[in-house]
């Protein structure tokens, strides 16, 4: 393989990339979704080499740069605010052990991101019953694997305080088997952890 080809794909990696995080600040589509459109975008119809395509991390850096430059002046207090919502939710399902996760932990959120977090409880329904106590209407859906390694029981969605929630439920015992998964600590954080993000921003 010469070295013209390998520029041409990260040329167009890098392009698709750009593309994809536009997508994400602008229309709040997963990356999933974005990296699919905008390889359409970038490369028409044409069937798509993997090769051409950014992975998420890359993705993500490109956020950070479009937010940078384009929402210098917006991004920051929401991702603050919703940090705080986010914290104020896990302090009221504290004890289910509740972390963040997704784009508010990484600082990558913006004016249309959801809020991701997990839950270890023995049972989900225990979690479903404990919103619905505080007259908050759920609707509830079977979860992805978790790298294969841990199952979620189901994952919880609702909108509350003027925000979407999706909460992800795993038994108390999965918690170890992603912290031997995870690539670091900074993938979820529990209150503690939020709590000194919010003290960093402000």
């Amino acid at each position: 393989m010469t070295n013209d080809r390998r520029t041409d794909w990260n040329g167009i990696r890098g392009e698709i990339a750009i593309a994809a995080a536009r997508l994400i600040a602008e229309e709040g589509a997963t990356y999933e979704m974005a990296k699919k459109r905008a390889a359409r975008q970038i490369l028409g119809d044409n069937r798509i080499n993997g090769n051409f395509l950014p992975d998420n991390s890359e993705i993500e850096e490109e956020v950070r740069i479009y937010h940078n430059i384009f929402m210098a002046d917006t991004q920051p207090a929401r991702l603050l605010f919703l940090r705080k919502t986010a914290l104020h939710m896990m302090q009221e399902l504290a004890q289910f052990q509740p972390h963040l996760t997704g784009a508010v932990l990484n600082g990558t959120a913006g004016e249309h991101s959801d809020i991701h977090l997990q839950l270890f409880a023995e049972s989900a329904k225990d979690v479903e019953i404990h919103l619905l106590n505080k007259n908050i209407d759920i609707s509830v859906t079977e979860a992805e694997s978790y790298r294969q390694k841990a199952r979620a029981e189901e994952t919880i969605h609702f909108y509350h305080e003027g925000e979407i929630f999706h909460l992800a439920v795993y038994n108390p015992d999965d918690m170890r088997k992603m912290v031997k998964t995870m690539d670091s600590q900074a993938e979820r954080a529990d209150i503690a952890r939020l709590k000194q993000l919010i003290e960093q921003q402000e």
